[in-house]
């Protein structure tokens, strides 16, 4: 029996149901309709060689599964869009994991832990040049991607790069310095409405 054959209801009562009932099945049917592809926001903040990784990888392979993939680069995370990317250096200071195994000689010798007091790393002229270098062979070792391919992958395959405005001033950098992918220089506010509708936003 439905509302409209209830004894004893209202017609005003009866008409509202109606419309409350029509309201929420149109409701639920536009939630089960599809809302497109899954969309991702990375923000990166830092810009050395071991860091330039997680954004790129992260940002490629959501592009790769057809998510719709931006990326706002902020402060040093900016050094990622300049054009040349051969300065990136890996800063061990202060990092626990650092510095790396050896990348070269027998495995014995590969296998050494090298846990080099910070204390020792700050006073030894050239450790930063000399973790970089070790950090590009182990990564050239294990066959794996330079990050210059990696951003191009990214370009490739659509990600949004984009370029924090207030960084950008607050550095002196020139529009010039950056490469031409990238495809605006903005604000936080602007970049925090689209990371608000995003189905995953990350902060690295």
């Amino acid at each position: 029996m439905g509302a409209a054959e209830e004894p004893g209801l209202d017609a005003s009562i009866v008409k509202r149901i109606d419309e409350l009932v029509a309201q929420k099945v149109e409701e639920r049917l536009a939630q089960l309709q599809p809302k497109g592809p899954p969309s991702m926001t990375i923000i990166a903040t830092k810009g050395t060689l071991d860091w330039a990784y997680p954004p790129f990888i992260l940002a490629s392979t959501g592009a790769a599964l057809g998510w719709d993939v931006s990326v706002f680069f902020t402060f040093y995370g900016l050094n990622l869009l300049r054009r040349d990317l051969s300065a990136l250096k890996v800063s061990p200071l202060g990092n626990p994991g650092m510095p790396m195994k050896m990348p070269f000689g027998p495995q014995w010798f590969r296998d050494i832990d090298w846990n080099i007091p910070n204390a020792v790393q700050s006073i030894v002229p050239g450790f930063e040049s000399l973790a970089t270098a070790l950090m590009k062979q182990t990564i050239r070792n294990k066959g794996v991607a330079p990050v210059a391919e990696l951003r191009a992958a990214c370009i490739e395959s659509g990600v949004k790069l984009v370029a924090c405005q207030m960084t950008v001033d607050l550095f002196g950098f020139s529009p010039s310095e950056f490469i031409p992918e990238v495809s605006e220089f903005c604000g936080a506010a602007r970049f925090l409405s689209a990371a608000q509708k995003a189905d995953v936003s990350l902060f690295i």
